[in-house]
């Protein structure tokens, strides 16, 4: 009679200094057999696509948490055109496709027709990239959160709308090159001083949690998500998705990219409660900013010979200001 051996610990990964062993009671989601696979096989994602991961990380973990009770509405974007090309889906989970700007409010009738039908035990997952986020369904999101809604909205922020040809958005950095944004002027691609912050915007309202994340961090994605889950109200998490095909990057270096913005500063990672920062995640070691823009084509006019040094130094100084307003190094760090 044979049984069954279950590992007691895992390796956490090649960033640990000592003992890469930790308590199998910790591994992500990701890593076990068992993971709900909300978003599986059979999409139409580009290779590396950052937003697919993002998606499949969080919703997994939202699957088991509510022990897949879950309702996803998705607004229109990239996520919803490589899923769910009619007839098909390649989500596991009960998903209703909303118009580009009212995800929030369709999210918040279905929670509402929920708690009617006294299904108040399930979780409302209102979902879209930047362009649905930060600019089309901007009043919608703000509604949201004003009335409180129980429904915890999630952006998949790639920072250009990229399924309709890589136009610029609100969240678009400057000095990125897209298709409304282009390399002409003396200070060519976006620029400076434009776009806004919805994480920042989503803690003035108030609301109950606000969070950024990455695809680079699993567990602390997850972690966030699960801290979401475990409150009521209206919360929002921004979750950081390279794109390959906008940025003009190599899919191999997805993950890297998603790091490289986190420790250069531009990509601050914290937690906010009922509008005040409760929580950061410090950067390991920091790098220069170009470290992570000489990755990407979208910013290769930074790099040529005769290149105005300035554009380069405000992004610089943008992730300066981050580091210093979030106080992402510890204390004699510079």
């Amino acid at each position: 009679m044979s049984t069954e051996l279950k590992p007691d610990f895992c390796q956490t990964g090649n960033l640990t200094a000592g003992n890469r062993l930790q308590s199998i009671d910790v591994v992500s989601v990701q890593s076990t057999e068992d993971r709900a696979n909300a978003l599986t096989s059979g999409h139409r994602a580009c290779q590396g696509c950052g937003e697919a991961l993002g998606a499949r990380m969080a919703i997994d973990k939202v699957m088991e948490l509510s022990k897949n009770k879950v309702h996803v509405v998705n607004a229109t974007g990239c996520l919803e055109v490589f899923t769910t090309p009619f007839p098909e889906t390649s989500w596991n989970v009960p998903w209703l496709h909303s118009l580009f700007g009212n995800a929030p409010a369709v999210a918040t009738g279905v929670q509402a027709a929920l708690k009617a039908k006294g299904m108040e035990d399930v979780t409302v997952i209102a979902q879209g990239g930047d362009g649905s986020t930060v600019d089309i369904g901007f009043g919608c999101l703000s509604g949201m959160f004003e009335r409180n809604d129980d429904v915890l909205y999630i952006c998949y922020d790639n920072e250009a709308y990229m399924n309709t040809g890589v136009q610029r958005s609100g969240a678009t950095p400057p000095t990125a090159r897209t298709a409304t944004t282009p390399l002409s002027g003396p200070h060519p691609g976006n620029n400076f001083g434009q776009g806004k912050n919805v994480p920042k915007i989503a803690m003035a309202h108030g609301i109950a949690y606000v969070a950024t994340a990455t695809i680079a961090n699993v567990r602390d994605l997850e972690a966030k998500v699960a801290k979401a889950m475990s409150m009521k109200g209206a919360r929002y998490l921004h979750i950081h998705v390279p794109c390959p095909l906008g940025w003009g990057s190599l899919p191999k270096d997805t993950i890297k990219l998603a790091r490289l913005a986190v420790e250069s500063g531009l990509y601050p990672l914290f937690e906010g409660e009922h509008g005040e920062i409760t929580g950061v995640t410090k950067i390991r070691k920091k790098v220069p900013v170009d470290e992570y823009l000489k990755l990407q084509r979208r910013f290769v006019h930074l790099f040529k010979k005769g290149a105005d040094t300035e554009d380069l130094a405000g992004v610089q100084a943008i992730a300066d200001a981050h580091i210093k307003y979030y106080g992402l190094l510890d204390d004699g760090e510079k």
